[in-house]
């Protein structure tokens, strides 16, 4: 519906330029003997002319964007309900079972899956409808930019709608989401599972943090899982726990071969899941009906476009030359396991905000060649620690100060200070800090070995200008107070472990 509109406006568009453009052929004859003064003021009009396409494209995005908001929102319809049921913003309603099981049975209606109404999904649909409100609120917003997408792909493989709430209880809609278990994306995929049904990954990406790809990745695993066990609870199931528990389950029932008949022998997460599912899908049809409106979403799937990169780009540079911050690129290009955007043929292409589009066009160029500038003037090895970085999360233990992190990482206090939003260097047992690393292990906190221990003698200098080392402190931050750099205080201090400083501990400075 949406492209259908979209054509006929643009279609209209390219009739109304053809026209000038026409006209502008027919009158070109009796243009060419003109004066240089009237030359001039055809230039000036020409002027004019392009403040008002300009004027007259602001014009037809913004009708555009004015359509697609009144057809992707249902805000209107929410509160209508709300306001007719007469709710005050902190009522939470409660409904008797056998509402719960009236709406479940109107949803199963028009629905190939068996969406049971019994005690243990109304248990839970009751713990969704007060306990987890803000989620509902948070995955309503966030399906602005993921449902049609869904849809769109599930309609492709002849599958049912409701399937786009599992992406819900699987991720909470959150592309870079991974579980203990090492599942990742949207569809919550094993890095096997997920390259055997194509989603590839290397230093720079992980297809599995990829929506599209991830989403014709789990509409063709969940195909193959329906074509096993004929039932989409049972296919539910095999997805969350494997066909093997759910065939063992199947045995120990002595046969059943449905999923309430198999709950009870299924593992413990599995037997949650189906209800979890059920819930989930009426959560999301009925929100209004429990007074909860959906939190504002970051993007819409209609703000978004598409550019094609011919060369490999740095987050950074884009965000300096367009103001669209790194954060948003990245929430935005899921795929990219650090802010360096490889090169790839055929070109790699990324979505962007329609509102960055323009400054994209007008800055194209610069940020290629401000790219090239910066990064070809990095010596390789620190241009490989810039590209290579993966993720750590560090725990905060007893007694650890940030330069003590900071030397483990091979990083500096700054940096963990930056990456984690902190203000002060102070620290909490327990807290959980980022750390960007280029992918070699943290140091090991064991005894050094011999050959580390004769190559690290170093005996603390009695003259010169002395620096007595500060808790949290490390060589980039001294040299940075001294208006020094860190190469001159290691020439100044050869043999220091600048890994390992101690409070307390001198170095020389000048």
């Amino acid at each position: 519906m949406i492209k259908h509109v979209k054509q006929i406006l643009l279609q209209g568009f390219i009739l109304i330029v053809g026209t000038v453009v026409l006209a502008q052929e027919g009158a070109s004859t009796e243009t060419q003997n003109i004066s240089s003064n009237t030359a001039s003021e055809l230039a000036s009009e020409d002027s004019t002319e392009i403040i008002q396409y300009e004027q007259f494209l602001r014009v037809i995005e913004n009708t555009l964007e004015e359509y697609y908001k009144d057809y992707a929102s249902t805000d209107a319809q929410t509160d209508s309900i709300i306001k007719a049921l007469g709710y005050d913003d902190k009522d939470v309603p409660d409904f008797a079972d056998s509402v719960y099981c009236m709406r479940l049975n109107a949803l199963n209606e028009m629905s190939p899956f068996h969406l049971d109404c019994n005690d243990d999904v109304v248990s839970v649909i009751r713990f969704f409808a007060k306990k987890r409100r803000s989620f509902t609120s948070i995955v309503l917003g966030r399906s602005k930019l993921y449902f049609d997408m869904y849809e769109e792909k599930l309609a492709k493989h002849d599958m049912p709608i409701e399937l786009k709430y599992l992406s819900v209880i699987e991720s909470g809609l959150r592309p870079q989401v991974k579980s203990r278990a090492g599942a990742l994306g949207l569809w919550q995929f094993m890095y096997r599972t997920g390259k055997y049904y194509g989603l590839n990954q290397n230093s720079y990406i992980d297809e599995r943090m990829d929506p599209e790809m991830a989403t014709e990745a789990a509409c063709l695993y969940l195909k193959k899982l329906y074509g096993m066990y004929d039932d989409w609870n049972m296919a539910l199931a095999a997805y969350n726990a494997g066909p093997g528990n759910v065939n063992k389950a199947i045995r120990r029932s002595g046969g059943k071969m449905t999923y309430w008949e198999i709950r009870p022998y299924l593992p413990r997460e599995t037997q949650g899941y189906v209800p979890n599912f059920i819930a989930v899908s009426y959560m999301m049809t009925y929100h209004a009906e429990h007074n909860i409106r959906a939190r504002e979403a970051k993007f819409h799937d209609f703000e978004v476009d598409t550019v094609c990169l011919k060369d490999g780009l740095h987050m950074e540079v884009i965000d300096s030359l367009t103001g669209w911050a790194v954060e948003d690129i990245k929430a935005l290009n899921p795929i990219f396991k650090t802010t360096y955007i490889p090169k790839q043929t055929p070109m790699q292409c990324i979505q962007i905000p329609t509102a960055y589009v323009g400054k994209w066009i007008e800055m194209e160029d610069s940020i290629y060649a401000l790219d090239s500038l910066i990064y070809e003037s990095i010596p390789e090895k620190e241009k490989v620690a810039a590209t290579h970085q993966t993720t750590t999360i560090h725990y905060v233990r007893s007694g650890q100060t940030l330069g003590h992190i900071a030397s483990r990482y091979g990083t500096t206090v700054r940096n963990i200070m930056d990456w984690n939003n902190m203000r002060s260097t102070r620290l909490a047992i327990g807290q959980k800090l980022k750390i960007y690393t280029n992918g070699t292990p943290p140091k090991q906190q064991s005894n050094p070995t011999k050959k580390q221990a004769s190559s690290t003698t170093y005996k603390e200098p009695t003259t010169g200008t002395l620096h007595t080392i500060r808790s949290g402190e490390n060589l980039w931050v001294i040299a940075k107070d001294r208006g020094t750099s860190v190469e001159e205080l290691k020439r100044l201090n050869p043999g220091l472990n600048y890994r390992d400083l101690k409070v307390g501990q001198k170095i020389r400075v000048k």
